[in-house]
This record gives C-alpha cells, structure tokens and sequence, in this order.
C-alpha cells in the first residue's frame, strides 16, 4: 500500500463512522513497515469522552499492539489535519510522520472548528475563557512528585 490508499482507508473509516452512527467524521490509521497496524475512528458521543478522538483510538491501539508508548518507525493518517488536543498526543507518542487529508478550515465549516482552542493556548492559564489557578504557591510542596522522580531509579524516560 502507498501513502494514497492509507489516506483513503482513513477517510473510508470517517465515512463509515458517520453512516453507522457511531461518531463524529474522523478515521486514522497508524501504519509501520508498509502495513496498517492499528486503526482509530472518533467515538465522542458513543462513548462520551471527549478524548476518544480517532488519531487518539489509533495510537492507543498502536501502542498496545507494539507493546511501547512510542511510536518511533510509524506513521500516522487522519482524514483530517489533527486538532490541538491529538497534536499534543502526536508529539508524545512521536510517531515519524503524519499525513492528513482535510484541513482544520475544512472541518470547522462542518461545525468542527477549533480555532478558539488555538488562541487559549496564547493566553496565560488564568485568564483562559475556562480560568485555570495555581494552588499552593509554595512551590516545595508543589514540586514534591517531581523531586521524587529526578530520584527515582524506576524512572523510564520520555
């Protein structure tokens, strides 16, 4: 398979998804060495998480088939270019690439838009539209679990 038929088997799950009822018209799939490993579509409202995102789906089903939280040596597809909250996921999971087929313009004139998500992230926490305060302005107590972590002999890095 090339790169255009794992776009379309990402638009074909979008498309599906919406004509079974399940979710929103998202589909992703995450693919290595050539072969489609996982696949994720969004189930928001079946399921209703507001995280269950289809590029979210996929790279938890990736990474429990790889056995690892990365995705190093894959690649992601998405019907669509991935919103903040799946940007985010992408880079943690660190996958080599995404691909995507429809814009975030393209979504938002199918009342997807996510563009006020884009500009909270400009503003500082607590004068966000949903306000964010930091508690325990001393920091020691604050800061405890991750003094603990530069300690740990556990620690797995990522």
């Amino acid at each position: 398979m090339d790169k255009v038929k794992f776009i379309q088997r990402a638009l074909e799950l979008a498309a599906s998804n919406v004509k079974e009822g399940k979710g929103g018209p998202f589909g992703a799939v995450v693919v290595k060495d050539g072969k489609i490993i996982a696949e994720g579509t969004n189930i928001v409202t079946s399921t209703n998480d507001p995280t269950a995102h289809a590029e979210i789906i996929a790279i938890r089903n990736a990474c429990k088939q790889l056995g690892s939280f990365q995705l190093k040596g894959c690649q992601i597809y998405a019907s669509c270019e991935p919103c903040p909250m799946c940007i985010g996921a992408i880079y943690w999971a660190r996958p080599d690439g995404v691909y995507f087929a429809a814009t975030r313009y393209d979504a938002a004139d199918a009342s997807f838009d996510d563009s006020f998500i884009y500009e909270e992230l400009k503003h500082e926490p607590e004068v966000r539209t949903i306000p964010m305060t930091k508690l325990l302005s001393g920091n020691k107590e604050a800061i405890l679990p991750f003094n603990i972590w530069k300690q740990s002999p556990n620690k797995i890095k990522y």
